[in-house]
C-alpha cells in the first residue's frame, strides 16, 4: 500500500461513507457500469495497479531516490547506535550521540518533505477518483471473503458485510455474510501490489 491510502481512508473516516443518490451507508452503486463479481474484482485490481504505477512515476520524477536512501541510511544508523547505547547504559556514548539530535531532526524533516512532495500532487486527484468515479463504476460488493475482515474498530471501514448487515433490510447490497465492499477490495488489492511496484520502480520508502 502507498502512503496515500491511509490518508484517503482517514479522510473518508472523518465524513460519512455516503454519496447522495449512490449509497445509503457504503460507497457503491445500485446500477454499476461494471457488472459481475469477477469483472469487478479484476477491474478494481487493475485500477489499483494503475494508480500505484502513476504514484510511483510521480515519485520517481519529484524525489531524488539516491539522496532519500542516503538520508534514510544515515538516520537509521544513528537511531540504531543510539538505541544500542541506551541498552548498554553507556552514558558517554549517549551524550555524544545526543549532540547530533538537531542535525538528525533536520534530516528527518527533509525526508518528510521529500515524501510529502508527490503526495501533495496526487492527493486531490486520487481522492476524486476514489470517491466520485469508482462508486459509479462498481457495485457495493464485488467479492466474497472466506472470513470476516472487519478489523477496524468502530462502525466505519467495514471491509465485509457482517451478519447484522445481512439482516438489516436497509442494506440490501449485503446479500451474504463476508461479501466484500468494493473499496475494501481496492484496499487489499493496493496493499498487495504496491510493494512489488515500488520495488520494481525503485521508489520504495524503506531500505528493506
Amino acid at each position: 500500500m502507498t502512503e496515500m491510502e491511509p490518508i484517503i481512508l482517514g479522510f473518508l473516516n472523518s465524513i460519512a461513507l455516503q454519496i447522495p443518490g449512490i449509497g445509503q451507508s457504503q460507497l457503491g452503486s445500485v446500477n454499476p457500469w461494471v457488472k459481475g463479481l469477477i469483472p469487478s474484482a479484476l477491474g478494481i485490481t487493475g485500477i489499483s495497479i494503475m494508480l500505484n504505477l502513476l504514484n510511483a512515476g510521480i515519485r520517481k520524477k519529484l524525489v531524488d531516490q539516491d539522496k532519500m536512501r542516503r538520508l534514510m541510511k544515515e538516520t537509521r544508523a544513528w537511531q540504531k547506535e543510539r538505541m544500542a547505547a541506551f541498552r548498554a547504559k553507556e552514558q558517554e556514548k549517549i551524550d555524544q550521540l545526543n549532540k547530533k539530535s538537531a542535525y538528525m531532526n533536520k534530516l528527518n524533516m527533509e525526508l518528510m518533505q521529500m515524501n510529502m512532495r508527490p503526495m501533495a500532487l496526487t492527493f486531490v486527484p486520487f481522492l476524486l477518483v476514489f470517491y466520485f468515479v469508482l462508486p459509479h463504476m462498481f457495485a457495493y460488493t464485488v467479492a466474497e471473503a472466506p472470513i470476516p475482515l472487519n478489523v477496524f474498530p468502530g462502525n466505519f471501514f467495514h471491509l465485509t458485510c457482517s451478519a447484522d448487515d445481512v439482516k438489516n433490510e436497509a442494506k440490501t447490497h449485503c446479500a451474504h455474510e463476508n461479501d466484500m465492499y468494493f473499496w475494501g477490495w481496492y484496499f487489499l488489492s493496493s496493499i498487495s501490489v504496491s510493494g512489488i511496484i515500488m520495488r520494481v520502480t525503485k521508489t520504495s520508502t524503506t531500505l528493506d
